[in-house]
């Protein structure tokens, strides 16, 4: 079985073809899926595709791509945390690829999402883009190695992923890891433990080979998990037994 670790089934490439996403989760034995927030208007959206079956679940947080939103202060994020359907805080992080300037809101965002994940004592899905050294400080600094959490959809180099996982943070394998130039990533795939690893889709987006350029949906996270099985030299089951254990065990054994 395989998990997708962070989809985005509540956006409309997915959500208007819901039944067939989850239909081919089933064809292609991936158990569980959780459906991952952007910002706080799109939330509702978000538990309601979590609300519909019961192996999908749901994160509350806001993107660091989103600037002109609303802002989320840590009792609003601990209150819709609340959700039974909630597993995690995020997407959260820094993105200095994207936007430019001034980012300082973007840092402090993320120092809010850290700190609600710590009250709420739920794991944080972080996303970091051309900003590890910044995303690893404020980990530190605000504590985040007490909740953990995953470094999603990972594209940074083996230091990068070793201080993560110090802090008690898994790797996330997206489709990019199926790409042919995605050399780096490869190696870091082939190095990171089994049981600090996880895959996911980051759905509609990064479809992997063989579905490269098309719709992304869950249920090709196995090729996710096909590609990590044949850098290790091992059976894509071990790959997918190591990911769905460490998904439970990091989201969903408090529940």
């Amino acid at each position: 079985m395989f998990v997708d670790s962070h989809c985005h089934l509540d956006f409309p490439e997915l959500r208007e073809n819901l039944a067939s996403c989850l239909q081919a989760m089933a064809d292609h034995q991936v158990s569980h899926a959780l459906c991952v927030a952007v910002t706080l208007p799109g939330l509702p959206g978000v538990l309601e595709v979590a609300a519909s079956a019961p192996n999908l679940f749901a994160s509350v947080g806001v993107h660091p791509d989103y600037e002109d939103v609303v802002e989320p202060d840590v009792d609003q994020l601990l209150q819709l945390a609340e959700h039974p359907k909630v597993v995690a805080i995020g997407e959260t992080g820094l993105d200095y690829y994207r936007l430019q300037g001034d980012l300082e809101w973007q840092r402090e965002r993320f120092r809010v999402h850290i700190r609600a994940a710590r009250a709420a004592r739920k794991p944080l899905i972080i996303h970091t883009r051309s900003a590890a050294e910044d995303t690893l400080r404020i980990l530190r600094e605000e504590g985040a190695e007490a909740v953990g959490g995953v470094m999603h959809c990972f594209t940074e180099s083996w230091e990068t992923a070793q201080q993560a996982m110090d802090m008690g943070f898994l790797i996330s394998f997206s489709g990019i890891v199926t790409f042919r130039n995605a050399v780096t990533l490869k190696d870091v795939a082939r190095r990171v433990p089994l049981d600090r690893m996880l895959i996911e889709t980051d759905s509609p987006y990064l479809a992997p080979v063989p579905h490269r350029g098309k719709t992304n949906q869950p249920g090709w996270v196995r090729h996710v998990a096909e590609e990590i099985a044949k850098l290790r030299e091992v059976d894509v089951a071990e790959i997918g037994q190591a990911t769905t254990r460490n998904f439970f065990e990091r989201f969903l054994a408090a529940r």
